[in-house]
């Protein structure tokens, strides 16, 4: 199995400007774990992710005032729509992250989280006996 089987094709792109507030709220509302953060100013992007959120909650910044793009990964690892899931798993394991932005030919076309990948592994739910 694939990437592009396995990858969110709902991509949330915001801008480095929006709160945290902002950005989490559109992740919930489109119900993902991260935002790519699209830079006008610059051409590579960056990902926003819960976990940045929670940090800086954590840490007692207000949501309200933080910039999306201070709490924004650079070192972005992207994942091609071919890798096998073996290779994104491998990749999040080493890197130590939850979720890989898939590029075609240099182009976001989605997500790829853990979730999505144990979703592919794990085998159907069989149907409770009445």
């Amino acid at each position: 199995m694939h990437v592009r089987d396995a990858m969110s094709s709902v991509v949330l792109t915001i801008g480095p400007a929006h709160t945290l507030r902002q950005a989490a709220r559109l992740m919930s509302a489109r119900r993902v774990g991260s935002a790519i953060v699209l830079d006008p100013d610059t051409s590579g992007l960056g990902i926003l992710t819960e976990r940045d959120i929670l940090n800086s909650l954590g840490a007692g910044q207000d949501p309200d005032q933080e910039a999306a793009h201070d709490h924004t990964t650079a070192d972005v690892v992207f994942a091609a729509p071919e890798w096998t899931l073996d290779e994104a798993a491998r990749a999040m394991s080493q890197g130590g992250f939850r979720h890989l932005v898939v590029l075609d030919a240099g182009d976001p076309v989605g997500v790829v989280s853990v979730r999505d990948i144990i979703r592919c592994w794990a085998p159907a739910p069989q149907p409770v006996p009445a």
